[in-house]
C-alpha cells in the first residue's frame, strides 16, 4: 500500500502552508504592538495681545491671522521639505526660502513645489482681553 499518496495525509506544501499562516496569526498582536504610538499632549498656547483688525502674529511654529470675524492659525512648517516658512505682508502670503513654495494666509497652495496645504490648527479668541489660545496637536 502506498501511504505517500493516501488521502488521509495532507500534501507537504500545503501543511507548510497553513503552518506559516499560523505563525504570521500568531505574530501579528506582537508587529502591531511594535507599531504602536502613543498620541502626544497638544500644546497650548496663548497670545495675550489682541491684533489689529486684518493683523497678523508670527509665532515660532505658527502665524496667527484675525480679520475682524474669525481667527486662525497655520503651521510654519513647510509640506515640501519642512523648512520655517515666513509671512511676506505686503504681498500678503506665505513663502518658503528654500524652495519658494507659497500659501495663503488659510494655508492653500499657490505655487509649488509643495503639494499639500499647511496644517491649520484651532484657534479660540478670548473675549475679556481680546487675546488667544491656540492648540497645536
Amino acid at each position: 500500500m502506498d501511504t505517500a499518496n493516501s488521502p488521509s495525509r495532507p500534501p507537504k506544501k500545503r501543511r507548510r502552508f497553513l503552518f506559516t499562516c499560523a505563525a504570521l496569526a500568531a505574530l501579528y498582536p506582537f508587529f502591531r504592538f511594535l507599531g504602536f504610538s502613543i498620541p502626544g499632549k497638544p500644546r497650548i498656547i496663548e497670545v495675550a495681545a489682541p491684533l489689529p483688525l486684518g493683523g497678523f502674529h508670527l509665532g515660532p511654529d505658527y502665524v496667527l491671522f484675525d480679520n475682524g470675524e474669525q481667527a486662525w492659525a497655520v503651521s510654519r512648517r513647510c509640506t515640501h521639505l519642512g523648512c520655517t516658512i515666513n509671512f511676506r505682508e505686503k504681498e500678503h502670503y506665505l513663502e518658503c526660502p528654500c524652495h519658494q513654495s507659497r500659501f495663503s494666509p488659510e494655508g492653500q497652495v499657490l505655487h509649488g513645489p509643495a503639494k499639500r496645504r499647511l496644517p491649520r490648527y484651532q484657534v479660540e479668541k478670548l473675549k475679556d482681553n481680546g487675546g488667544y489660545i491656540i492648540t497645536i496637536r
